[in-house]
């Protein structure tokens, strides 16, 4: 899934290719990927693209000076650029393209989603705060201070991973990127929000910091199609099961759920005891 590193720098990618273009028409070949009626998505054609901007992990494509274009490319959705789109309309069903934008100069690009479960979603509004996702998000990740991410912590009762996960506490860190802070931080994902003492705290904070910046610096000024590639190859815990900790050299081991799973050091995080399933695990401190 695009975290905000990722959306950032799709952000920064089409606002050099692509804002200055008008928009020429948007072709919808799955019904499933446009969440809006009204206004109608004609009602973009021949707008100009004047900026682009990030909501957490939502893109929001600035049309005209009434318009937006939000795209949410949930979990298995991307963005392809190209600077030569096919002219002809997409036919319904025939690939895996669900939404495609053709620009004034003959480029544009093409929202695609793998997988069967269509969490792709684009919207077409006149503010972006319509979009319940965007309107229900906390602060940004990169926007707070120690401080007030002591706030957001203190009356949270829930283990440290689904707290960081959780869009409408803070926005833009999902599976991945609260792996790897959690790592650098060296504190258990089972460990309970709310009982984080001051040090582990600003352990917290710097991590969270350091990790989302280090990946925005690296994924800013890739190209769309290489940001993936780019994710992967920062990450030092999350998707490295059996694996080597570059830290410490013990392996390490992952956690699966019913529909995601996170991987951790034990030496680094959880003073080398390996965390049963989440249900039964007793480390949480």
């Amino acid at each position: 899934m695009p975290e905000l590193p990722e959306v950032e720098a799709l952000a920064a990618y089409l606002r050099e290719r692509a804002v200055g273009q008008q928009i020429k028409r948007i072709d919808v070949s799955a019904i499933s990927v446009l969440k809006t009626f009204n206004p109608p998505v004609t009602a973009a054609n021949g707008k100009l693209l004047t900026g682009t901007s990030r909501w957490g992990k939502f893109l929001d494509l600035e049309l005209g000076d009434d318009l937006h274009l939000v795209i949410h490319l949930a979990r298995a959705g991307w963005l392809h650029y190209r600077d030569n789109l096919p002219p002809a309309p997409l036919k319904p069903g025939k690939s895996p393209i669900a939404l495609r934008v053709h620009l004034s100069d003959g480029s544009g690009f093409d929202l695609t989603e793998a997988g069967t479960q269509k969490k792709l979603a684009a919207y077409l509004v006149r503010d972006p705060k319509e979009v319940p996702g965007v309107a229900r998000l906390g602060p940004d990740a990169l926007s707070l201070s120690t401080q007030d991410l002591a706030e957001l912590l203190k009356d949270k009762n829930q283990q440290l991973k689904g707290v960081l996960r959780d869009q409408q506490i803070m926005a833009g860190v999902g599976n991945a990127y609260s792996d790897e802070i959690l790592h650098a931080a060296k504190l258990s994902p089972f460990m309970r929000a709310d009982k984080l003492n001051a040090e582990q705290l600003e352990r917290l904070h710097t991590a969270m910091g350091d990790i989302l910046t280090d990946a925005v610096t690296r994924s800013v000024g890739q190209k769309a199609a290489e940001l993936k590639g780019e994710k992967r190859a920062g990450m030092r815990v999350h998707g490295r099961a059996g694996q080597k900790c570059p830290v410490c050299g013990d392996v390490v081991r992952e956690v699966s759920f019913a529909d995601s799973s996170l991987q951790y050091c034990a030496t680094c995080q959880t003073g080398g005891k390996p965390l049963a399933d989440r249900r039964l695990s007793k480390l949480l401190r």
